[in-house]
């Protein structure tokens, strides 16, 4: 295969790539239903329809009033005008020297700028005491407080995370311009991967890739499809690839992009469509590979299953959530390192890490020493991966570094 396209590039390069390559390929925006928008990414900003709260409001259970009739209500207290609750504003207007009973929640009536909880007051005889102490404007929820109508609450790129879909429901949106989720097929291969349940046969090994995949993506609020698995035949493995590019927006494949006599991914696609890059300066996951074929972005992973982990996370989101127009960044922490580590080549390194809070509230990293891209039970006890820049040198006990959740 002639190589006219990157290779051996940065992460940084690689990742500019895809998302170039997922912008040009993205979904056209529509509104959806917000109560089914939770981790959609929004198309357009959010403007408030109307304020909130809508109306100035009780914060508790107790006796709204107007301050300045505090300092000659004195023993006899405030008149008992009525009540308000919350739900239809009743229109009560209290005159000089009233009060009313409210509930949390409950519309303020004309002419009461303060309230004082039920457990603060005394209530006899249609009069209510109240405390002299009683700060003015407590308890009021002011209309427009927590957003003014017309203001942008949310903005395009954003992700639809429950406290989002709360605002927006409670600002009265009932449909979201949202960008819709891309379509995924999962291949694994090949012939020497056993599906778990199956008996194996000598030099066979169960295939984990898929799984670990598919869970990645439902994480993600996917609904992948497990496509069969990619034979090592390469007429089979060319049917297979056609269907999956023709008939999903993204293929992600785990095997078959290295060197090697039966790695025939790389040469599929340069024939078949584009490749954008094949290798990249990473460790876990060297051999990846990225382009297009047909109507789907094509995202190589090697087989061992940590590179599927690291590369899957440092690629794999990435390409998903420009998809999807995601300009929100996704959280990416500073720890201090547990113990030293010694980074022996030049490539961008993945390690597999595990978080902790130590007794000075500070945030450090524990390294897993297990090395090898097939040790599958140390990326079991990792919650995140520790980033380390290009380049070889030696870190530090309690250096910074960044780490990335899993």
């Amino acid at each position: 295969m002639t190589e006219s396209f990157p290779g051996h590039i940065p992460v940084r390069q690689a990742l500019e790539l895809v998302r170039q390559a997922a912008a040009a390929r993205r979904g056209e925006a529509g509104q959806g239903p917000t109560r089914q928008a939770d981790g959609r990414v929004l198309a357009a900003d959010i403007a408030a329809p109307i304020p909130l709260p809508p109306f100035a409001n009780s914060a508790m259970d107790g006796f709204a009033f107007r301050h300045a009739d505090l300092a000659r209500a004195g023993e006899a207290g405030l008149e008992l005008a009525g009540a308000q609750y919350a739900g239809r504003d009743l229109g009560l207007h209290l005159r000089p020297g009233q009060c009313a009973r409210v509930a949390t929640g409950a519309p303020l009536p004309a002419g009461a700028d303060t309230v004082v909880p039920r457990e603060h007051a005394q209530e006899r005889a249609g009069r209510v005491r109240l405390p002299a102490d009683a700060a003015p404007g407590a308890f009021v929820r002011h209309a427009g407080e927590d957003v003014r109508a017309g203001e942008v609450v949310l903005h395009a790129g954003q992700v639809l995370p429950p406290a989002r879909i709360g605002l927006c429901m409670a600002l009265g949106l009932d449909r979201l311009p949202v960008f819709p989720r891309p379509t995924v097929a999962v291949l694994t291969g090949g012939d020497e991967l056993v599906e778990p349940g199956l008996p194996l046969a000598p030099g066979q090994g169960y295939d984990s890739n898929r799984g670990l995949l598919m869970a990645q993506l439902r994480a993600l609020g996917l609904e992948p499809v497990a496509w069969p698995a990619m034979p090592d035949d390469p007429a089979l493995l060319d049917s297979l690839l056609r269907d999956a590019t023709a008939s999903f927006d993204v293929v992600l494949a785990c095997g078959g992009v290295s060197a090697g006599d039966r790695d025939f991914l790389p040469g599929w696609l340069a024939a078949h469509g584009r490749v954008h890059f094949w290798r990249v300066r990473l460790r876990p996951g060297m051999p990846g590979l990225f382009g297009q074929a047909g109507r789907a972005l094509v995202l190589g992973l090697p087989g061992n299953p940590v590179s599927v982990l690291a590369s899957f996370t440092v690629l794999g989101r990435p390409l998903l959530d420009a998809l999807q127009g995601r300009t929100e960044p996704r959280p990416r922490w500073r720890a201090r390192l547990a113990a030293p580590w010694r980074k022996r080549h030049d490539r961008a390194e993945f390690l597999r890490g595990r978080l902790e809070v130590d007794d000075g509230a500070t945030l450090r990293v524990h390294p897993d020493p297990a090395e090898g891209s097939h040790r599958l039970r140390a990326a079991a006890a990792a919650d995140v991966l520790i980033a380390l820049e290009e380049g070889a040198r030696e870190y530090a006990a309690g250096e910074l570094v960044d780490v990335l959740p899993l």
